[in-house]
């Protein structure tokens, strides 16, 4: 049932507290990507046994499989079930409609990526579309997202190696960030010091200097995306630095793919697949829980009767 627009706001109002929070208590809020409703289960036992506030988040590609309406019911329905301090993100969203359907569909984070859907988008016309979703935020009080630059990689698993000196190149600089963000009055600067997406068979490694330099260069909120495969002491330093977000996806799908495909293999004259998914969902909750504690994030929920 769709929400009414006192809801929303009250909804945002909700999440914008948390980011301050999470800025005053020095740690990240997780970010964890929704494939189906298993993930979701796992995502919110693990909220629920961690006492941990948290996003789910969802892409274009998810979006168009689940259904804007559909994920705001079911959201709805499992933070009241399982009383659970819970928000969505809508995650990379490559145009201005799409991130308009997410604040009207009551979405409390919105990440606009122009730079991510169209790669030779000039600096202009990103300042131009995000503005234009910042400006249309103020309906519901949704927190706006953005970057100037494109993030290298994907959500998935990588065989090749990591090339940093390429990678580099496209690192936030303090000046750059600065000017980007009174440009366009983003809540939330997506920073870019070594993270990228998806899984690599090295682990990433976090230019920890130039996030402190962000930081104090900043007063809006700081996310890292694409956490994934990245040691977990780089997220302790990063809460610990002002971090408010940190994106994961591609742990999580690892997973469950791989622990689905094992208990397909055990159970080879089982067809009802509902059947097997307690095993599945239990390895992805491992994953959002140790995220979770790397964040600083448990024990900090804050649910409203």
């Amino acid at each position: 049932m769709p929400l009414t627009l006192r809801e929303m706001r009250q909804n945002c109002s909700d999440a914008r507290d948390l980011m301050k929070r999470a800025r005053a208590e020095k740690f990240a809020v997780g970010a964890f990507n929704l494939d189906n409703q298993e993930t979701l289960k796992a995502v919110v036992a693990a909220a629920q046994a961690k006492k941990s506030p948290l996003m789910v988040e969802l892409s274009k590609g998810e979006v168009d499989a689940l259904g804007l309406d559909n994920i705001r019911d079911m959201v709805d329905n499992y933070k009241v079930s399982h009383g659970v301090e819970m928000y969505i993100n809508l995650d990379h969203s490559p145009t201005v409609a799409d991130a308009i359907a997410g604040i009207e569909a009551g979405f409390e984070f919105i990440h606009i990526d122009i730079s991510q859907a169209r790669h030779d988008a000039s600096e202009e016309e990103i300042i131009a579309e995000t503005r234009q979703i910042v400006e249309y935020a103020k309906l519901t009080g949704a927190l706006v997202e953005s970057e100037p630059h494109y993030f290298g990689g994907s959500s998935n698993v990588h065989k090749e190696n990591i090339d940093y000196e390429e990678i580099k190149k496209t690192f936030s600089t303090p000046e750059g960030s600065l000017a980007f963000v009174e440009a366009t009055g983003i809540d939330t600067y997506a920073a870019a010091v070594g993270n990228l997406h998806g899984k690599y068979p090295v682990p990433k490694v976090l230019d920890l200097e130039l996030l402190q330099r962000l930081r104090d260069t900043l007063e809006c909120n700081i996310s890292l995306h694409g956490g994934s495969g990245t040691p977990e002491h780089y997220f302790v330093s990063a809460a610990k630095i002002g971090v408010s977000k940190i994106n994961i996806n591609s742990d999580m799908r690892v997973a469950f793919r791989n622990t689905l495909e094992k208990v397909l293999d055990e159970n080879p004259d089982e067809f009802a697949v509902i059947k097997l998914m307690d095993e599945v969902i239990a390895a992805v909750q491992v994953v959002v829980e140790t995220k979770i504690d790397a964040f600083g994030s448990a024990g900090k929920a804050q649910v409203r009767n």
